[in-house]
C-alpha cells in the first residue's frame, strides 16, 4: 500500500518566508532610525548642556502655547452642551419658557429671569393668558409684550400663539448703517445724558468701548425707550434742598445730591441712579462723613468720583465728576459741595452716577429725602 504524503500548502509557505522578511527589515531599519535618533538626541543633549537655562524661556512660552491651543481646540467639543429648544435670534438667543418650569413666578425663577444673560424668552401662549398675565409673569409692562410682538392693546392672543419676551422692560433695535446710541437713544425718547442706559446694559456690546461704536445688523437694548411717535416716560425730578449740620457721623438721612432728572433707576445691572443735568451744577454731600476717595482714582469707568464713608455703615459714591472739590481725609457736611457734575468716564453725557453702599449696592430712592 503507498504511502500518502500530505503537502503544505504554498500560501502558508509564501505567508512564512514574507513574516521572516517583514522581521529582518523592522529589525534593520528600526536599528538604524534608532541609531539616528540616539544621535540626534546626544547632540541635542550636550547642546542643553552646555547652554543649559537658556532655553527654558522659549520651551515655557511654546509649552504655554500649545497649552492653550489644546484648550481652546478641544475644551469647547467637551463642553459644549446643546439644548434643542435654543435657537439663534440676531446678536441674542432665544429660550422655551419651558426651561424654567412652571415655577417661573417663584422668587428664584424671578431672579433667574433677571439675570438670564440678555436672552429673549419664546412664550407659547396658553389658554386663556393675556398680555397682561403674561407681562406679569415675567415681570415686565404691557407695553414691551406687545412692543416687542407687534400688538396693540386691542390685540387678541390665541393659545399656541409664540410671543418673545425681553429679559427687561424697553425695547429692542436693530441697528442700522451710520447709527449711533445718541442717535438711536433720541429715536426711542432719550436724550443724550439718558443714552447712559443703552451703555450700562451689560448685555449690550459695542466695536469700540471708548467711543460706544456699533456694528451694523447688531440687537441692541434700549431699556426705558419708547417707541417713535410715543410719548416720553415721565421722569422723577431731583431737587436738593442742601441742609447744612454738625461735622460728624452721619444721620442716615440722605438728601438728594445733585438737581436734575433720573435718566436711569437702579436696577440688577444698574445698583445706583443717575441724575442728569445739560447745565452741569453742583455736586453735595448726601449727609456728613469723611471723604476716603477724591479723583480719578483707577481705569474704571467712574471716571472723577468722590466717596464719602459717613461713619454709620453707609458708604456714598458720587462719579463723572468734572471737578472735584474735597480731598481724601477731609470732613465734609450734609450738604456741602463735593464737585461739579460732568461726564468723565464711560459716560454719555452730564449727569451724576449716585450710590448708597452698606454691606452691599443699595437702592438710593429708598434713602433720599
Amino acid at each position: 500500500m503507498p504511502r500518502i504524503v500530505f503537502k503544505k500548502p504554498q500560501v502558508f509557505t509564501d505567508l512564512g518566508e514574507f513574516t521572516r522578511f517583514v522581521g529582518w527589515y523592522i529589525r534593520t531599519r528600526g536599528y538604524k532610525w534608532f541609531s539616528k535618533f540616539e544621535i540626534l538626541k546626544d547632540i541635542l543633549v550636550d547642546l542643553l548642556y552646555q547652554k543649559r537655562g537658556k532655553y527654558t524661556r522659549p520651551f515655557m512660552h511654546f509649552g504655554t502655547i500649545g497649552l492653550v491651543f489644546l484648550v481652546i481646540t478641544v475644551g469647547p467639543v467637551l463642553l459644549t452642551n446643546k439644548d434643542s429648544e435654543f435657537e439663534g435670534q440676531g446678536s441674542q438667543t432665544v429660550i422655551s419658557a419651558a426651561v424654567f418650569g412652571d415655577s417661573f413666578s417663584t422668587s428664584q425663577a424671578e431672579e433667574v429671569s433677571r439675570f438670564r444673560g440678555g436672552e429673549i424668552i419664546r412664550h407659547v401662549v396658553a389658554d386663556g393668558e393675556t398680555i397682561s398675565s403674561i407681562a406679569t409673569r415675567y415681570n415686565l409692562d404691557s407695553t414691551t409684550v406687545m412692543w416687542e410682538n407687534d400688538l396693540t392693546d386691542n390685540s387678541v392672543l390665541k393659545p399656541g400663539q409664540e410671543l418673545r419676551i425681553l429679559p427687561v422692560d424697553g425695547l429692542r433695535h436693530k441697528v442700522a448703517r451710520g447709527e449711533t446710541i445718541y442717535s438711536i437713544a433720541k429715536k426711542y425718547g432719550l436724550d443724550s445724558a439718558q443714552a447712559q442706559v443703552i451703555v450700562d446694559y451689560p448685555f449690550n456690546e459695542f466695536i469700540n468701548d471708548e467711543t460706544f461704536e456699533l456694528a451694523t445688523g447688531q440687537q441692541i437694548m434700549i431699556p426705558g425707550g419708547v417707541p417713535p411717535q410715543t410719548a416720553a416716560p415721565v421722569r422723577k425730578i431731583a431737587q436738593p434742598t442742601p441742609v447744612d449740620v454738625v461735622q460728624g457721623a452721619g444721620s442716615g438721612q440722605f438728601l438728594w445730591p445733585a438737581a436734575g432728572t433720573i435718566t436711569q433707576g437702579y436696577s440688577f445691572y444698574h445698583k445706583a441712579i443717575d441724575i442728569a443735568n445739560r447745565s452741569a451744577g453742583p455736586i453735595l454731600a448726601a449727609d456728613s462723613g469723611t471723604v476716603i476717595g477724591a479723583g480719578w482714582l483707577d481705569n474704571s469707568g467712574y471716571g472723577n468720583r468722590v466717596m464719602i464713608d459717613h461713619g454709620n455703615g453707609f458708604v456714598s459714591l458720587y462719579a463723572h465728576m468734572s471737578v472735584v472739590q474735597v480731598s481724601a481725609g477731609q470732613q465734609v457736611s450734609r450738604g456741602s459741595v463735593l464737585g461739579q457734575m460732568g461726564s468723565t468716564g464711560r459716560s454719555t453725557g452730564t449727569h451724576l452716577h449716585f450710590e448708597i453702599r452698606k454691606g452691599g449696592l443699595l437702592n438710593p430712592l429708598s434713602f433720599l429725602n
